[in-house]
């Protein structure tokens, strides 16, 4: 089995929880929820028209993350979670027939992760089809397996070819209409003839009927009213996007940053950038980093082979891929086998495998045809000689060479980075261009700015220009500029226009009258160049000087050893039990209400109402099995609800009992509970957690805070944070400049309100050497304590000029009471450090009536005088 990077799993258990919290709600609450337990600033959730009821939901996950994997496993997600069905039918919908090719070859490649997963979730009951196979479906496919559908949002456009056959009668199909109501409602009908009137035997009526999961890769390019017309025809139960470029009405549930992504070792960072005055250097120049990599590449463990990948112009430009290839060999005495030409003319790449040991490419030159899903981790240098206009094209080639090769750091340092060479001709702004284009892919602002770095020609280090050049169509009209700025601004004429160099800090004032007079595509990059050169100008946060930041552990001596102090100690040396705990579910925890077309699951207070009959009758494929049993119900629903910690022998005898109390003592049939065996599979979760934490609390209060507790805060098991990945979801955009974080960008704090304050207030202290936005759930990333069930991560780890730690946590008022064993494990962990650590429960204003800054200034005083 794969196993998934924290940050895809982090991204499957967010889906899992709002498709919970939507099931017994609505989408919109549980969007909002989801945000809330995000720490996330809300914003609105838009539906789709006429399609308001369902979950539509968009994962942001950039380039290099691993977005196909990850929907993959969605599936099952959301067929167990929302659909209640064991095996559902998906629509599958990609940006590209090229696309479309590839996402079927891996889901159903043997060995492939995509197809692994789905093999192993669905006990290799599934089907995977091309949209212009749907004939070869069967009624039998549907009940017994996952059928998944691939094609491209054009394929279901009325207007294209393949959108009428779609939609058209087709006599194929007639066996899946056999028990659809002749009055079932949103199918589109016979409009003449004989049988006018009658339900089409359409595939698009197919999928309408039984209401499929619809994936959207790269939704930003459906999600046009066009494209909602379609996603209304076929009437999915549920919408899934992911893309590195939502569109702006996206309902992004969960962002996937490119730091995680660096950090998790799936692409390569910094982009080492180095411009050229012709077009003939850059290339000559990429050649030769290419050469140093490989020399480098032999001192690796794992076989790598550095590519180039050349971007060329189109044919009616300059330099085309046959000047291109024409230089290589003549000029650069590159031999034609080392060479590979993808365009659309010549496909040189089909059914190639770069990644052979015995494959002899090692430059490949096109001008788009990469750009959409070819991947090869190997490509470590991109080289564009084209005109930057081409947008789409350049942010595609870029993205390969960002794959790390094997998903993992590599042991020399230069092979962790993706270089660029650009020639000035055709990127007259490279740095700001270059920017740009990270941020089409997905990349924060402040990471764009921190991902690239300049290089004068050569591999002979980083070298910063002293002062900053813009190139101008036009001469800038500088006669706003007081006399302080027209000292720092220096305008000549080039050869293609103006160079326009501004020297020393940029002020805000100063970049709006330089840049308001300028056309609009010129003024967005050099906004995004002055960006740039204001961060590398910036004074370097601690972890970029070389600064360590190191935090003592909360520790337990068991049995003569220091320990850190985790959950396998709650327990001593036995396995927790819920059979020590009443197996069984009572009417408040789980209840099935049967009516006439439906019926309605209550679990803990919420409820789900699910139609059987009526409009939904073509669905109903009966009740459960005559041959099933209560063992083989318990069996399926185990699969899901095992846990690490627990016995699985365990597990099974608590199902059964507590399947056996349903039956015999609340006289719940064995066919309802089939039939709603999702449904009680949450409340048996629900049961188990509760039972769990009532197990793990008591072992919990007795290892760290009973008469016999043995505790230590040492630095013998310290914690550090890695100078150079901070994987934030999000960054910090906010006004306020804070001076003493730890890292160059403070990740996932809003730029206003209460956390903020308390943020800027321990920024201010004079007592403080520098600090650090603890990120959640980052577990090798983040500082943590142990609670009963599951960790305490402080909002915020402080290191003290006098060499001690203070944890920091903010509470409003109102959340103190609920997060009691925070604060209990928080005073324990500076209890035993032996004056090591401090920790300061923070509130808004507490009872002595101090706001935060006074709170924090008391808290140290007191702590300064008790040295």
């Amino acid at each position: 089995m794969f196993q998934n990077k924290n940050y895809q799993q982090q991204t499957l258990d967010t889906l899992r929880t709002f498709l919970e919290n939507a099931r017994y709600s609505d989408p919109q609450t549980a969007f909002q929820e989801a945000l809330t337990l995000s720490g996330r600033p809300a914003i609105p959730y838009t539906p789709v028209k006429g399609l308001e009821s369902i979950p539509y939901v968009c994962l942001r996950i950039p380039t290099g993350g691993g977005k196909t994997f990850i929907s993959a496993q969605a599936i099952t997600i959301i067929a167990q979670t929302y659909m209640g069905v064991d095996y559902p039918l998906v629509l599958l919908l990609v940006p590209s027939n090229q696309i479309r090719q590839q996402t079927y070859e891996t889901f159903t490649k043997p060995g492939h992760p995509n197809q692994e997963t789905l093999w192993n979730a669905f006990n290799g009951k599934i089907r995977v089809l091309d949209i212009a196979d749907f004939t070869q479906l069967r009624p039998q496919d549907l009940r017994d397996k996952t059928c998944i559908v691939i094609g491209t949002i054009q394929t279901l456009r009325v207007t294209s070819k393949d959108g009428r056959k779609v939609y058209a009668h087709n006599e194929n199909l007639e066996a899946h209409f056999a028990r659809v109501p002749a009055n079932f409602p949103g199918l589109h009908r016979i409009e003449d003839g004989p049988d006018q009137g009658k339900i089409k035997y359409s595939f698009a009526n197919l999928l309408a009927v039984h209401r499929p999961l619809v994936l959207v890769d790269e939704a930003h390019n459906a999600s046009t009213n066009l494209s909602f017309d379609v996603l209304r025809d076929v009437a999915p139960n549920c919408i899934l996007e992911y893309t590195a470029t939502p569109a702006q009405n996206s309902n992004i549930l969960h962002y996937v940053s490119a730091s995680e992504l660096k950090a998790e070792e799936m692409i390569k960072l910094p982009i080492v950038l180095t411009e050229h005055q012709t077009w003939q250097q850059a290339v000559q120049d990429a050649i030769l980093t290419r050469e140093k990599l490989n020399q480098i590449a032999q001192l690796d463990q794992d076989y790598i082979r550095p590519i180039v990948l050349f971007q060329a112009e189109d044919k009616d430009q300059q330099v085309t891929y046959k000047v291109l290839e024409k230089f290589l060999t003549d000029e650069c005495n590159i031999a034609r086998e080392h060479i590979a030409i993808a365009t659309g003319d010549q496909k040189e790449l089909d059914g190639v495998n770069l990644l052979d040991p015995n494959n002899q490419v090692d430059y490949v030159i096109t001008v788009e045809a990469l750009k959409e899903g070819w991947d090869c981790p190997f490509a470590y240098v991109f080289c564009s000689v084209a005109n930057v206009r081409s947008a789409r094209a350049v942010e595609q080639i870029l993205g390969r060479v960002l794959r790390m090769p094997y998903a993992k750091k590599r042991t020399q340092v230069d092979l962790n980075k993706a270089y660029a060479h650009v020639s000035s001709s055709s990127w007259p702004q490279a740095v700001g261009q270059l920017r740009d284009k990270l941020v089409s892919m997905g990349f924060e602002d402040q990471e764009a700015n921190k991902y690239i770095q300049t290089q004068q020609p050569g591999l002979s280090g980083i070298t910063e220009q002293p002062a900053l050049e813009l190139r101008m169509s036009a001469a800038p009209n500088l006669s706003a500029l007081n006399l302080f700025e027209q000292k720092q601004v220096t305008v000549t004429q080039g050869i293609e226009g103006y160079v326009v160099e501004i020297s020393g800090a940029i002020s805000t004032e100063l970049e709006k009258k330089i840049t308001k007079d300028l056309p609009k595509e010129e003024r967005q990059v050099a906004e995004s160049t002055i960006a740039y050169y204001q961060n590398r100008h910036r004074p370097l946060s601690p972890s970029e000087k070389g600064k360590t930041f190191t935090v003592p552990q909360l520790c337990l001596w068991v049995d003569g050893e220091l320990e850190i102090a985790e959950q396998e100690w709650f327990l001593g040396d036995s396995w927790w039990s819920p059979l020590d705990y009443p197996c069984q579910l009572i009417e408040s925890e789980f209840a099935i209400h049967e009516h006439a077309d439906s019926y309605e699951v209550d679990i803990m207070g919420k409820k789900v109402v699910t139609r059987f009959l009526g409009e939904q009758a073509a669905l109903d494929l009966g009740d459960a099995p005559t041959t099933i049993t209560e063992l083989e119900l318990v069996r399926r629903m185990s699969n899901n609800l095992q846990q690490q910690d627990l016995r699985h022998e365990v597990l099974l005898e608590f199902l059964r009992r507590t399947v056996n109390y349903l039956i015999n003592q609340r006289n719940i049939s064995l066919a309802h509970l089939f039939r709603a065996r999702y449904s009680l599979e949450k409340a048996l979760h629900l049961k188990i957690k509760d039972y769990k934490e009532q197990a793990f609390n008591a072992g919990y209060q007795s290892a760290l805070f009973g008469p016999q507790a043995t505790v230590q805060t040492s630095y013998d098991y310290s914690f550090d944070y890695d100078p150079e990945n901070y994987p934030s979801r999000w960054p910090y955009t906010g006004t306020y400049q804070f001076s003493k974080h730890f890292y160059p960008i403070v990740g996932e704090l809003k730029s206003s309100g209460e956390e903020f304050e308390c943020a800027q207030a321990i920024d201010r202290q004079y007592l403080v050497e520098h600090w650090v936005r603890n990120l959640e759930k980052r577990d090798e990333f983040s500082f943590r304590l142990p609670l009963a069930n599951g960790w305490f991560y402080p909002d915020f780890v402080v290191q003290l000029k006098d060499g001690r730690i203070l944890i920091v946590e903010y509470k409003g008022a109102h959340l103190i009471d609920y997060e009691q064993q925070k604060k209990n494990i928080g005073e324990r962990y500076a209890e035993h450090s032996n004056n090591k650590a401090l920790f300061w429960w923070a509130v808004n204003r507490n009872d002595q009536g101090r706001d935060v800054y006074q709170q924090l200034e008391h808290l140290l005083e007191l702590a300064k005088s008790a040295v």
